[in-house]
């Protein structure tokens, strides 16, 4: 199956803790960087995801956003840090890709926030993804 999702990065599933409708997946990316996915109950149940399962994590480019350092004091719980290797620039928005270790993430930021935080190749930035906007898939 082909996907528009341009961010798909793959690890190991660490940790699944179940509520009563959504639980939380840890999962160690292949690069050794930890994130966490907050899905349905059902989702962990249809993929049959348990500790140990090869999953591919997935995020829209429009749902990751890009800060120069560590950022504390926030709900993000996904923050990966890496280099900017491209930016595309359109005339509101752009593309950044960012090398993690792994593999590599696209964030679609405006153009004003590339301008602003001065992002070119070489920058280094932290990737910063909110947990219910991660999405698996079994490997």
């Amino acid at each position: 199956m082909s996907l528009s999702i341009r961010n798909q990065i793959p690890g190991t599933v660490t940790a699944v803790t179940t509520g009563e409708v959504m639980a939380t997946v840890k999962v160690r990316l292949d690069g050794g960087q930890d994130l966490t996915a907050a899905i349905t109950l059902e989702a962990v149940k249809d993929l049959g995801l348990a500790e140990g399962s090869s999953v591919r994590a997935m995020m829209k480019s429009t749902e990751v956003a890009l800060a120069t350092g560590p950022v504390e004091g926030l709900s993000i719980r996904n923050q990966l840090p890496g280099t900017v290797s491209d930016v595309a620039m359109g005339r509101a928005m752009a593309t950044v890709k960012v090398t993690v270790d792994g593999g590599e993430l696209t964030a679609a930021i405006t153009k004003d926030a590339v301008t602003e935080l001065s992002l070119a190749p070489g920058s280094s930035v932290v990737a910063l993804i909110k947990s219910t906007e991660v999405s698996l898939a079994t490997a």
